[in-house]
């Protein structure tokens, strides 16, 4: 779930502006904060910074903050890229000691305190590396071009491609097996991604599709959520678990527990010694890391995630501050999970920290404050958990909806996705179902033959036009 909570020590940030520094000691530079990153941790962190004695520079190798809990609606034709992103530079406009680079990190020099990109580097006095988490494909990394995770913009079109792309082809298909295959989805791993996954393309399938194709029945598409643990959902209590395995059989989506893939290929996958046809494979099963850990040359856990002290920084260097998925931060005994409310709640406290130091102030260790987590399964249910408060049904549909709502940023994104999403309640249709970055090879060779051979002497023809498929 996303939250707004802020840390415990956050009330402590002093009131001094950039403005306020630079008029009372002209001669004193700022102290130059960079954030790599500018997910939700790093993008706190800028904000809560706009109006501190320091100069700020966040670096990201794109231009767009990405609200990540919607992107499965991308991938699966509810929503388009542009409704759940937001330019970087737009974001932090109003700040006048923030600056924005478009640049790709290859390394950080901690000793000199210098953050190296392809062709410049940048030095610091306070680093805020917030640089994320990819797909852990376990040692198989060549899974990743067959089985897409779900972690960018390019991921959704990719997965909304391959989607899409199958109902086409099988349309198209004469032969029965092949047309199976064809309507055959695999996800692999059931976590909150996996199952809003596997429900909204059940959901396409059996409402979206339904009645438009004329050769084949889009209802008799075959959907497998596939987990190796015990149940979907681990990070939810057992009982809000199997309220949401009872919803997606009822939506039609096989799920397999305590099944772990052994193989993917281009033909499927393979569990438990049988091999499951399908040419559409997604990945949900874990994440890994960013290589930040390598670049600071400091200790990690087997996902990457460099482990942090209490006041999330780096052993001997405490000027240098990891957040987010990147991080390995403990408390009460446990890490803290790799999830939305945890980046934008050390994002803040970071850069609290930061204003403190520079005022000469004592600071407090980070502790999260858990308001909550949620998982939508299709339309009309999710469950919901809030302390001690568990609940599933249409309520916590209606919860979750204005959660997300609420913490996209931009009004007009906020607009437009209500919109859509309204539209898609009263219709159940998805209006964002395009085919793109796709050539005609991908089709049948029967749909573009090469045009009959006439004889010599025949007359042209003023009618004969090349017939082009398009998406």
């Amino acid at each position: 779930m996303l939250n707004n909570s802020f840390s415990s020590s956050s009330s402590q940030v002093v009131n001094a502006t950039s403005e306020d520094l630079i008029s009372k000691n002209n001669h004193i530079p700022l102290p130059h904060v960079v954030i790599i990153g500018a997910g939700f941790g790093g993008l706190q962190a800028a904000r809560a910074l706009g109006n501190a004695p320091v100069k700020v520079t966040v670096i990201d190798r794109t231009n767009h903050h990405l609200f990540q809990p919607l992107l499965y609606q991308v991938a699966t034709a509810a929503l388009s890229p542009a409704d759940i992103s937001s330019p970087v530079r737009h974001v932090l406009r109003k700040q006048k000691n923030t600056n924005v680079l478009l640049a790709e990190v290859t390394g950080i020099d901690v000793e000199n305190r210098c953050v190296l990109m392809h062709n410049r580097s940048i030095s610091y006095d306070y680093l805020i590396v917030a640089t994320g988490a990819r797909e852990n494909y376990f040692g198989h990394e060549q899974w990743r071009e067959i089985a897409p995770g779900l972690k960018s913009i390019e991921d959704a079109t990719t997965i909304r491609r391959k989607v899409l792309l199958s109902f086409e082809l099988a349309e198209q298909e004469s032969d029965p097996e092949r047309v199976k295959e064809l309507l055959t989805f695999i996800v692999v791993g059931a976590g909150a991604t996996g199952v809003e996954l596997a429900g909204a393309i059940a959901e396409i399938s059996r409402k979206a599709l339904a009645a438009d194709f004329r050769h084949i029945d889009p209802k008799q598409a075959r959907i497998l959520l596939i987990e190796a643990g015990p149940r979907i959902l681990p990070a939810f209590p057992e009982a809000l678990s199997r309220k949401a395995h009872r919803v997606l059989i009822k939506m039609g989506v096989e799920v397999h527990v305590g099944l772990a893939v052994s193989d993917v290929d281009a033909q499927g996958v393979t569990a438990a010694g049988e091999h499951i046809a399908s040419p559409t494979v997604i990945w949900t099963a874990g994440v890994q890391a960013s290589q930040a850990g390598q670049w600071l040359g400091v200790e990690t856990d087997r996902a990457g995630r460099v482990k942090v002290s209490e006041r999330l920084a780096i052993p001997d260097h405490p000027e240098v501050f990891v957040i987010g998925d990147t991080a390995l931060s403990m408390q009460d005994g446990r890490p803290l999970p790799g999830v939305a409310p945890v980046a934008m709640q050390q994002g803040r406290y970071v850069a609290a920290t930061i204003k403190q130091r520079v005022a000469g102030q004592s600071t407090l260790p980070f502790h999260y404050h858990d308001k909550g987590s949620m998982a939508t399964v299709g339309r009309s249910f999710a469950i919901v958990k809030l302390g001690p408060l568990q609940i599933g049904g249409f309520l916590a549909w209606i919860t979750w909806l204005a959660v997300h709502i609420m913490y996209l940023i931009g009004f007009e994104n906020r607009i437009i996705v209500m919109m859509q999403w309204a539209w898609a309640f009263l219709t159940f249709q998805r209006r964002a179902r395009l085919i793109t970055h796709m050539n005609l090879f991908m089709l049948p060779v029967e749909l573009h033959p090469a045009p009959a051979q006439k004889p010599k002497d025949a007359p042209a023809t003023t009618d004969e036009t090349d017939n082009a498929v398009q998406a």
